[in-house]
């Protein structure tokens, strides 16, 4: 290789280094006193961020390792996305993590897992696409089980047990393509695909959408959403339905028209099939929750079925691109902004324990106003500029039937959220002892990540502009 450029990759390993010493640091740091590694995985965050801007800035893209990695907008907005979810989710979980035994254990999982997630988004190669795949899943079944409940037991078999069966089914595919087409690499396999068995093709495009789609929480390898948002605590529950969903997405957008010739295999209609059914299966199911974690569990499968819409029609609207990565930088700093005011009520567990928040703790009530309209995409929210983007990018592909579909369901959606804003709002007492304990720096979060949604749609006609432009192959 001529071009092993390690300067290429700071934010990659500037996490690396945080999960790294941050283990180390562990093992030798009182149980109680773990606060340090969360302060340096804060520190490895804030170089990776500072080392994107300045690349973004002043380094054209390139791809690195042959041609194994690319460094390009979706990349760059990858890692600022995902290096910000990390720094919230580090925020919101300090209430739940400080002074836990295993605090540091939860610290260096999450920058583990964001890392694997920054290199799906970038992989140009079925090979890195699959170890990054394992990267962002392994530290995540860790994740799931960290509390060492019955509940986080069970949450965490059943996500280690499909995310193996996706691992394999994904790896039988990526061996089938590499038989197919006679190559890894993404443009050399979209050649050789384009002589080679569409039968085959076919089957493998198919196992290997497979991982990236469990790893999206998008039908039909969503089944394990539920459970595991359910059966965790509301830090643990808002990352692994927030930042694995950022760097699946973006990784299928790079897969799909830069190693699979759709001549080939329809894979426009695929994706618009999968989009369509999480969306409306995640809002029917939705519909009569009365878990606050699990009603949040099926909105996140509903808003992958709206972001894989912008997928679908990769390469066939010049707004696809850019609606797919604001739209995921909005619904990121959303959602995590949703469950931490879960997180700053951890004895609220239903939606009737939200009586009255609005009159005891009104600051949190608008938080979680904000943010539950928000995923439904009101102005001036990001989530609002991302869903218009992604909508007329569908229209633009050919997809006219799907941003219809998407419009329905996202006015179904306002029956859900209402359900929770509704007690909210209204007055009257909560649950015995729901209301008792408010975590502070969990509220704090909220309200930022709250403040940060509509700022990012309020900003969003000068932010879209930086993400165009083509994906480098």
């Amino acid at each position: 290789m001529t071009n092993e450029n390690p300067a290429a990759l700071i934010p990659e390993l500037a996490l690396l280094a945080g999960a790294v010493l941050g283990l180390l640091a562990g093992a030798w740091l009182p149980r109680r006193r773990q606060w340090p590694v969360r302060a340096l995985a804060g520190a490895a965050c804030l170089v990776g961020l500072g080392a994107t801007v300045i690349t973004a800035a002043t380094t054209p893209a390139q791809i690195v390792f042959g041609a194994a990695y690319a460094v390009d907008t979706a990349t760059q907005a990858t890692r600022a996305t995902v290096l910000t979810a990390t720094l919230l989710a580090l925020w919101l979980s300090i209430d739940t993590v400080d002074g836990h035994r295993r605090e540091s254990e939860f610290v260096v999982l999450l920058q583990l897992g964001a890392l694997g997630s920054i290199l799906l988004s970038g992989a140009n190669d079925l090979l890195l696409l699959f170890a990054a795949f394992l990267l962002a899943s392994v530290p995540f079944y860790g994740l799931a089980g960290w509390a060492g409940t019955g509940r986080t037991g069970e949450a965490a078999m059943k996500y280690y047990l499909s995310g193996a069966f996706a691992g394999v089914v994904m790896l039988t595919g990526t061996a089938v393509l590499y038989g197919a087409g006679g190559a890894t690499g993404y443009a050399a396999l979209h050649e050789g695909l384009g002589a080679g068995p569409a039968g085959a093709a076919a089957v493998g495009l198919v196992a290997v959408l497979a991982g990236l789609t469990f790893k999206a929480g998008a039908a039909p390898a969503h089944f394990w959403v539920p459970d595991v948002t359910d059966g965790t605590p509301a830090a643990v529950a808002a990352v692994v339905t927030t930042i694995p969903k950022i760097g699946a997405l973006v990784g299928a957008y790079r897969l799909l028209p830069g190693a699979i010739p759709v001549q080939v295999v329809d894979w426009p209609l695929l994706l618009a099939v999968i989009a369509a059914v999480s969306m409306t299966l995640g809002n029917l199911a939705a519909f009569f929750q009365t878990s606050v974690q699990r009603l949040l569990a099926y909105s996140t499968i509903s808003q992958v079925g709206y972001l894989l819409m912008a997928v679908a029609v990769a390469g066939r609207s010049a707004e696809a691109l850019p609606g797919l990565l604001f739209y995921l930088a909005g619904y990121a700093v959303t959602n995590l902004g949703a469950f931490a005011v879960v997180a700053a009520l951890p004895a609220a567990r239903t939606l009737d324990d939200y009586r009255g928040l609005a009159r005891r703790r009104p600051a949190l009530a608008a938080a979680l106003v904000v943010c539950l309209l928000g995923l439904v995409g009101t102005p001036p929210t990001a989530v609002f500029l991302g869903k218009l983007t992604v909508f007329t990018a569908a229209v633009d592909g050919g997809f006219g039937w799907l941003a219809v579909l998407a419009v329905v369901n996202t006015v179904a959606s306002v029956f859900y959220y209402l359900r929770w804003i509704a007690p909210a709002l209204r007055s009257g007492d909560p649950a015995a002892g729901s209301a008792d304990v408010v975590h502070s720096r969990s509220r704090l979060a909220a309200l930022t990540a709250a403040a940060a949604s509509v700022l990012l749609g309020i900003a969003g006609g000068a932010v879209l502009p930086l993400l165009g432009g083509a994906l480098i192959r």
